[in-house]
């Protein structure tokens, strides 16, 4: 897991942050959340990014005031600033909350009984779940078509059972010591590679180096990345179900949501459209157009009819 930033320096770059709010003026309850105020954080990714802005402009639709810090880096410096209060809350996975920070092992492989044991567990952690959205953004990886074809492999069984030389692996820091990551991976398909022989890169890059095949044949990728379709990528079914269920699900203070309930009504106009479809249409359209986060989560929201444009 990464070293741990002091949450005050982190936090310093909340005068970077950008209001949400000063394109919207509509929304199905306008005025409900008056009085509402804080900070909805993300993890350093751009789905990340467009989950942010969709519940910041969302809430402040709804007469909030919050505004979003997608400054931090590394899912445990969001999930400290949330804890301490810094966030009001984020988007986060079922199994990364499981398995990272309830320290449990072995994952519930049926998606309703994931997100019920986690919001239960968190409950403890005085962290409240709104219902979840229904995609899943679990870990894969990934290969170029051609070089899939050429191997002969659809699942990371058969990649398991070729040549040393053949399983080569980009993978991003994070991954390489999570314990639904690469440690538990390796063991659970029996992968001949050295963790020398990893190539470590930005979690970007990796789209990249998957498609050029120099660096590695196969790359770490997110399942609702729209870098998959746009780099013609094929993705390795994991046929022993190793990873866990990532539905996500908006976090929050269970005290915040204790004096304002009517969040939870308000993110359950959005969460139900975000599919692992709609997720990889919004994701590519900031990493493969180039597009802003801020302006795709404003764009879509008005499309939804739930803002004002």
């Amino acid at each position: 897991m990464k070293r741990l930033i002091p949450l005050a320096l982190s936090l310093s770059v909340l005068a970077l942050t950008s209001a949400c709010g000063g394109s919207s003026s509509g929304g199905g309850g306008e005025g409900d959340l008056e009085g509402l105020t804080g900070t909805i954080g993300s993890k350093d990714f751009s789905e990340q990014y467009i989950l942010a802005h969709i519940t910041g402009e969302l809430l402040n639709a709804n007469g909030a005031d919050v505004d979003v810090n997608t400054q931090l880096v590394g899912s445990a410096n969001v999930r400290q600033a949330l804890e301490g209060g810094d966030f009001l809350g984020y988007w986060e996975y079922t199994g990364t909350s499981w398995i990272s920070y309830n320290n449990q092992t072995k994952p519930i492989t049926d998606p309703e009984e994931q997100f019920q044991a986690v919001k239960e567990a968190d409950a403890e952690n005085d962290i409240a779940w709104l219902d979840p959205a229904p995609f899943n953004n679990t870990y894969a990886f990934a290969i170029r078509q051609d070089k899939a074809e050429e191997l002969g492999v659809s699942t990371l069984s058969d990649v398991a059972a070729l040549a040393a030389d053949e399983q080569t692996f980009c993978i991003e820091s994070e991954f390489s010591t999570r314990d639904d990551g690469w440690p538990g991976l390796k063991g659970a398909y029996g992968f001949d590679v050295s963790d020398d022989d990893l190539v470590m890169l930005d979690t970007g890059v990796i789209y990249t180096a998957t498609q050029e095949g120099t660096d590695c044949n196969f790359g770490e990728v997110f399942a609702t990345d729209g870098r998959i379709q746009a780099m013609d990528l094929l993705v390795m079914e994991d046929d022993q179900k190793f990873f866990p269920v990532y539905q996500g699900a908006f976090t929050l203070d269970a005290a915040a949501l204790e004096e304002y309930p009517e969040i939870a009504d308000v993110m359950a106009e959005v969460s139900p459209l975000l599919t692992t479809e709609v997720m990889q249409e919004l994701n590519a359209k900031a990493d493969v157009d180039g597009e802003d986060p801020e302006d795709i989560a404003i764009d879509w929201l008005v499309e939804q009819g739930l803002i004002d444009e």
